[in-house]
This record gives structure tokens, C-alpha cells and sequence, in this order.
């Protein structure tokens, strides 16, 4: 066959034909009378084969190796085909990710995509330093993706870069919920910590609630606490539980007591909280700290239920209890009738 027809069948360009046979890849076993190169059958099966070779990823000089000699095993380049293609598709996959997030930014010009490629490079620095300048001094009126700080947020160990990136994500004007959602699923408790941590900071983010209410299920402690304070200044009742477990356990006890006064301006949940910290109180396993952390949180809640309940820990068993109620018995009753929240 001549090399425009051998092209017809092969799908190779007689320009590539030409360049195979140059380099002596694919010589044509025959001329004609005229002098035009003419394949055998033989010819255009080792098209075929070369062909095939490239769709692997061979370079042309590979696969002369490979046709030419007999001794030339695959197993070790395909090895490494294998790795120089997955470093291409995170590369690629990479590139992909900054032009969805440069596209997400809604760019008006070219120095608008010039700016997020700078935050881009500034967040991915391994100098602390310049990550956070890079959050706090992008221009007034840029837009950033919250998907972008979200993610950013989750990677991020430095607490000061990550108290700046929680500020920003919050006033990103966007959610970003999605991505620190299924960071709150990862197998990495650092990741949960931060995921949570952000999404607490979040409070008008939709589907922020769900996600936080999941968390309060987290095997990790600092999961879980901050978690249920996120959701009990939310007014959740849900966390109740939590708030009420970490005033025992003596994590974010002050913080809690507070959450949980709060809730308990719901007449419908303040009987709940009283009913737990009552409990908790008469527990067997409660130790004299343990008891004080429960006294010092019935002065968060409203009504005359835990004036009454201090009262009666006035005259406790437990002298260091008992002093402390009688400390803070003597602060309501120096207080107005609003302040203590007395009923008529």
C-alpha cells in the first residue's frame, strides 16, 4: 500500500508516516518504480503496534526500544508510566481546582484573576507569617470563594492562621459548609477539630445545625465540646446533655454554664437543664469539684427553681459546696427583683 492509503486505514497522518520512517520507527519495506514508499502487511502491523505504544504514554524512542530489543521487559517502565501519569492527573487535578476557584471568584478583569492566583500562592506558603498576611490583607471588595478558605481552614495548623481564616470564612459571604462538612467526616480528629471549630463560627450558614448536631456523636472530647456549645448558642436544646457533661467534667465548664443559663430563659427547657444538673448533683460519683462546677452553674439559670436549689446547698454536707451556694445565695439577694429574675 502507498502511504496515503496506509494513512486512510490507520488513522496516522501520512506527516506522521513520514516522521516514523525518518526515524527509522516504521521504514517501508519497498519502494515503487516512481520511488514512493510502499508498506507490507508487515509495515502496517507495526503501525498498529507503535500506535498502540503511544496510547500508553511511550515516547517514540521507547518504543523503538521496545520493538528493537528482544531483552526490553515492560514490567519496570510501565511501573513507571504508572507513576508519571498519576503525578500528571494531581497536577492537572491541582490546576483544575485553582481555575474552578479563580472562576468561583467572578473576576471583572485580568487583575482580578492576578489577585486570587497571589491569595492562592500566599495560603499554600509554608510561612505562617505570609499565610495570615495573605488572608488579612487581600483588597477591600475582592471577592473569595468560600470553598477556598474552607479548605484552607481544614489544612491549616497554625492557630493564628486559622483564628484569621475562621474571621474571613465567616464574612466570606458564602457558606463554604459543604467542604468543612466533609471535613467534619474525616478520619484525621485534627481535621474534625478545625472543621467544627469553623462551622461554629458560622452562624447563618445553612445546614450548619445538621452538621453540628453530628459532631455531638464525634469520638473525640474536643469535638464534641465544642460542638454542643456551637449548638446551644443556637439555642438547640439537643446539646443540653453535652453542655450539662461538660460542666462535670470540668471542659469549658464556665462557657457551658453560661450556654446553658441561656437556654434556660425557655420555660420549656429550663426544667430540663435544672433536672439534669439536680441529678448530676445527687450523683454518687460526683466529687466535691464536680459538685462546685454544678453549684457555680445554677446562678447562670433564671427563675426562683435554682435560687431554691442553692439554698438548700447552703446547708450541704459538703462544707466547700455549702460555702459556695451561701457565696452566691448572697449575690442574688443583693440584686434587684429583674436582675435575679424573681417570678410575681
Amino acid at each position: 500500500m502507498l502511504i496515503g492509503e496506509v494513512a486512510r486505514h490507520s488513522g496516522v497522518s501520512a506527516r506522521m508516516l513520514r516522521h516514523y520512517d525518518a526515524l527509522g520507527l516504521v521504514r517501508p519495506t519497498g519502494r515503487t518504480v516512481g520511488g514512493y514508499r510502499e508498506y507490507s502487511a508487515e509495515d502496517v502491523r507495526r503501525i498498529f503496534h507503535v500506535e498502540s505504544l503511544r496510547s500508553l504514554g511511550l515516547s517514540l524512542k521507547q518504543i523503538g526500544r521496545a520493538l528493537e530489543d528482544p531483552a526490553f521487559t515492560p514490567s519496570a517502565l510501565v511501573g513507571d508510566l504508572i507513576r508519571w501519569t498519576e503525578d500528571r492527573l494531581e497536577r492537572e487535578a491541582e490546576l483544575l481546582e485553582r481555575l474552578r476557584t479563580i472562576d468561583a471568584s467572578a473576576p471583572t478583569g485580568w487583575q482580578d484573576v492576578l489577585r486570587m492566583v497571589e491569595l492562592m500562592q500566599g495560603l499554600s506558603s509554608t510561612s505562617a507569617a505570609r499565610r495570615q498576611q495573605a488572608v488579612l490583607a487581600r483588597p477591600e471588595g475582592m471577592t473569595v470563594p468560600a470553598e477556598l478558605l474552607a479548605g484552607a481552614v481544614l489544612a491549616e495548623s497554625d492557630p493564628n492562621v486559622a483564628g484569621a481564616l475562621r474571621w474571613a470564612l465567616a464574612r466570606s459571604g458564602g457558606d463554604g459548609v459543604a467542604t468543612l462538612a466533609a471535613g467534619a467526616r474525616s478520619e484525621d480528629v485534627d481535621v474534625r477539630r478545625r472543621a467544627v471549630l469553623a462551622i461554629a463560627g458560622m452562624r447563618a450558614a445553612p445546614d450548619a445545625t445538621a452538621v453540628l448536631a453530628d459532631a455531638l456523636g464525634d469520638p473525640d472530647a474536643t469535638v464534641r465540646r465544642h460542638a454542643a456549645l456551637a449548638l446551644g448558642r443556637r439555642g438547640v436544646t439537643a446539646a443540653v446533655p453535652a453542655l450539662v457533661g461538660l460542666v462535670v467534667e470540668g471542659s469549658s465548664d464556665v462557657d457551658a454554664a453560661e450556654v446553658l443559663g441561656t437556654l434556660s430563659q425557655d420555660p420549656g427547657c429550663a426544667d430540663r437543664i435544672m433536672t439534669a444538673l439536680v441529678g448530676e448533683l445527687a450523683a454518687p460519683t460526683a466529687d466535691s469539684a464536680t459538685r462546685i462546677r454544678l453549684t457555680q452553674a445554677l446562678i447562670e439559670l433564671s427563675g426562683t427553681a435554682a435560687q431554691g436549689v442553692l439554698r438548700q446547698l447552703a446547708h450541704d454536707d459538703d462544707r466547700a459546696v455549702a460555702l459556695v451556694a451561701s457565696y452566691f445565695i448572697g449575690v442574688l439577694d443583693a440584686r434587684s427583683p429583674e436582675d435575679r429574675g424573681d417570678e410575681d
